[in-house]
């Protein structure tokens, strides 16, 4: 009998440690709390139940961590002491995509609707304090990447002298509003921004991959924005795959429904589902939630495909039995899975190039991944009760 599996709320240690564990790494939020110690939290306002909150003001950069860790927030310290988050992510090649938020510009730090330098310099500083602990931790910069709703993120890249990876979330969503108002001006921002420009913009600014919403591939709101339409199958497939070149894009929400098609385009995917029961995919696909850390050899791929409902655990076990993490192919199996991957994907580096950047634990910077989204998922609000 198959074992119910309880997700723990988002952000939280329990769910990070899973996630981390079942897919190829893991997607979080940071927020600079008001004694300027980095905690994990989405919300603009604390996500607890009001009469809970320790003070009438409810934005949470407006509180220690000590309030908000005595609710069970978790700060960026304790999770990189964990021994389970420090080995995957340091010593197993997996990735950390680490959203910083902008407070509400009402809030402590929050700078105002037209505070932009108080905005840029939100944002740098908090990469100055994410870059002293990942450095204190010895995570690997290609094992990392920082991304935000901010406009200013290239200048705040600058201004923090961060070295590593970092892009701006698109469509821009602002810090405050109604989540009406905010999907309303999220809209815009995807109505007029073609996804050729959102990879070239990235691309030209200096970041190292695009985040975009999955939007830009699905019908119908692919037919509507400016610019030639994204897909995930055929030829619109294949032209974004050129234009790409190996530039990665993460792609949210990646639905089990769309899950093996995003993948298989060649996309990163962050999940909001890394329940271990989940095997089968509403697609009529065998799941595989590892890629880039457990990455599949042609043959292997096969054996992938022609999995049937009936048949698909008993190939999933043999496959988990046969596989070779990334860390621990030789030289000759990582050469010939770049190979195969830029092949199929239309890579323009050289094999030799793509793996001489590459540590002997992280897959390459172009790998395909599937990432937990906010750890093991969103959850119901308030996040913790």
């Amino acid at each position: 009998m198959v074992q119910k599996w309880n997700q723990a709320p988002e952000n939280t240690l329990e769910s990070l440690q899973h996630a981390i564990q079942v897919n190829d790494g893991i997607e979080f939020d940071l927020r600079l709390t008001s004694d300027k110690e980095l905690v994990l939290h989405h919300d603009a306002d604390i996500s607890v139940p009001a009469s809970k909150r320790p003070h009438p003001v409810k934005w949470t950069e407006n509180h220690t961590l000590d309030e908000l860790t005595s609710f069970g927030f978790l700060s960026f310290e304790a999770m990189l002491s964990d021994p389970i988050i420090r080995s995957e992510w340091r010593d197993k090649g997996k990735m950390g995509c680490v959203e910083l938020k902008r407070p509400h510009p009402k809030a402590l730090y929050g700078g105002g609707v037209f505070g932009k330098k108080q905005h840029i310099s939100h944002i740098s500083d908090m990469m100055v304090k994410a870059d002293a602990l990942l450095d204190e931790h010895g995570i690997p910069h290609e094992n990392t990447v920082y991304y935000a709703f901010h406009n200013g993120m290239k200048a705040s890249a600058k201004l923090s002298k961060t070295k590593r990876p970092w892009s701006n979330l698109t469509p821009y969503i602002p810090p405050f509003g109604t989540y009406y108002t905010k999907r309303m001006r999220g809209t815009l921002h995807f109505l007029t921004t073609p996804l050729a420009r959102l990879i070239r913009t990235n691309r030209d600014a200096g970041a190292s991959m695009a985040p975009c919403a999955v939007e830009y591939f699905l019908p119908p709101q692919n037919v509507i924005t400016l610019g030639r339409r994204g897909g995930l199958k055929g030829e619109r497939i294949r032209r974004i795959n050129a234009h790409q070149g190996g530039f990665p894009i993460y792609v949210w929400p990646a639905n089990l429904g769309k899950e093996h098609d995003i993948l298989d385009a060649g996309l990163t995917g962050l999940t909001d589902c890394s329940d271990p029961n989940m095997t089968w995919l509403p697609s009529g696909h065998l799941r595989w939630t590892r890629p880039a850390t457990l990455p599949l050899d042609a043959q292997q791929r096969n054996l992938l495909k022609s999995a049937t409902q009936s048949n698909h655990q008993n190939i999933l076990k043999q496959l988990h039995e046969e596989v070779v993490p990334w860390s621990e192919c030789d030289n000759e199996r990582k050469t010939a899975l770049v190979e195969m991957w830029k092949s199929k994907w239309q890579w323009s580096d050289s094999t030799a190039s793509i793996l001489e950047r590459s540590s002997h634990a992280s897959p390459p910077w172009e790998a395909i991944r599937l990432l937990g989204h906010r750890g093991s998922g969103k959850t119901s609000r308030p996040v913790l009760r």
